[in-house]
C-alpha cells in the first residue's frame, strides 16, 4: 500500500494546494449542508437552528485542519481574494483556487443529496423545488426570507461577510498577539458560530460565494431546475458579488484600526532604515 501511494504523490505545489482547497470546502459543505438536510427533511424532529449553525461552525473547522498546512485554508473564494489584495497571496493563484473551492462544494452538494435522497423524496413527494412549505433547494444554498428586499439581502452579506474577516485577520495577526496553532482553527470555527447565530435569519449567512454557487449549481443540474436562479427575485448573485465587497471591507476596517499601526519588529525596522546608515528603533530579538 505505501508503494502505491508513493505512485500516487502529487509533487506540483499549485496542485496540491487546490486539492486541499477542494477537500476543505468539501467538508465544510458536507457538514453544513447535510445539518441543513437533517434539520429540513425531519422537520425539526432532528435538530433545529442551532443545529445547523453548529454544523456549519465544526465543517469549517475540520475544513481548516484538513487544508491549512498545504494551501492556508482559504475555504472561501471572499478570503482568498482579501489575502491577494493584501499581497499575502499571488494573484495568479486565485483563479485556481477559486474554481476548485466551486468543486469541492459541488461534490459535497452532491454527496449530501445522495445520502438524504430517500429523505428528500419522502418529505417532498418527489417534487424538487425552490419554493413553497416542501422547499428542498434551500438545503444546498441559500435564498432571502420573504420579507428581505434585494438592497437589504445585499447589505447583510456585506455586513456578514466584513465581520467575518475582521474575524479571520485578527486570529492570524501574530502581532496583535499570538494564539497555539491548533486553536486557531477551533476560533475560526466560533466565528462562524456566532454569525449563524447572528446574523442567519435575513438570508442564510453565505458570506462565501463557492459555499453558495458551487450547491446552487448541483441543484440546478440535479432536477430543481432554473427556478434556483429565479427565486428571491434573481437572488443568487447577491451570495457571490457582496461577500466578495464585505471581505475588502472588513480587510480594509481592519488594516486601517489595527494591523498598520503596529509598531515594526527590529527586523522591519532595520530593512527600512539600512539605507539611512541609523540605528532601527524596533523590537529587538530576545
Amino acid at each position: 500500500m505505501e508503494k502505491l501511494l508513493r505512485k500516487c504523490q502529487i509533487r506540483n505545489q499549485l496542485v496540491r494546494e487546490c486539492m486541499a482547497e477542494c477537500l476543505g470546502v468539501y467538508i465544510l459543505i458536507l457538514f453544513g449542508c447535510g445539518s441543513v438536510a437533517q434539520v429540513t427533511t425531519s422537520q425539526e424532529k432532528n435538530g433545529h437552528y442551532l443545529s445547523i449553525n453548529l454544523g456549519f461552525a465544526l465543517g469549517v473547522t475540520f475544513g481548516i485542519f484538513a487544508s491549512r498546512g498545504v494551501s492556508g485554508a482559504h475555504l472561501n473564494p471572499a478570503v482568498t481574494l482579501s489575502l491577494c489584495v493584501l499581497g499575502r497571496h499571488p494573484w495568479i493563484k486565485l483563479p485556481f483556487y477559486v474554481f476548485f473551492q466551486v468543486v469541492g462544494a459541488f461534490l459535497a452538494a452532491a454527496t449530501v443529496a445522495l445520502q438524504y435522497y430517500d429523505a428528500i423524496q419522502a418529505f417532498t413527494g418527489g417534487e424538487l423545488t425552490a419554493t413553497g412549505p416542501t422547499a428542498t433547494a434551500g438545503i444546498f444554498s441559500t435564498y432571502p426570507a420573504d420579507y428581505l428586499s434585494l438592497w437589504g439581502g445585499i447589505v447583510d452579506q456585506v455586513i456578514g461577510t466584513a465581520a467575518l474577516l475582521l474575524c479571520v485577520l485578527a486570529l492570524g495577526d501574530q502581532k496583535n498577539g499570538s494564539l497555539p496553532d491548533g486553536l486557531q482553527p477551533v476560533l475560526v470555527g466560533a466565528a462562524v458560530l456566532v454569525l449563524g447565530i447572528s446574523m442567519g435569519s435575513n438570508c442564510g449567512y453565505a458570506l462565501n460565494p463557492a459555499r453558495d454557487f458551487g450547491p446552487r449549481l448541483f441543484t440546478y443540474i440535479a432536477g430543481w431546475g432554473v427556478d434556483v436562479f429565479r427565486a428571491g427575485g434573481g437572488w443568487w448573485w447577491v451570495p457571490i458579488v457582496a461577500p466578495c465587497v464585505g471581505a475588502l471591507l472588513g480587510t480594509l476596517i481592519y488594516q486601517l484600526m489595527v494591523e498598520v499601526h503596529h509598531p515594526p519588529t527590529f527586523q522591519e525596522a532595520k530593512k527600512e532604515v539600512e539605507l539611512e546608515g541609523v540605528e532601527p528603533e524596533g523590537e529587538k530579538p530576545t
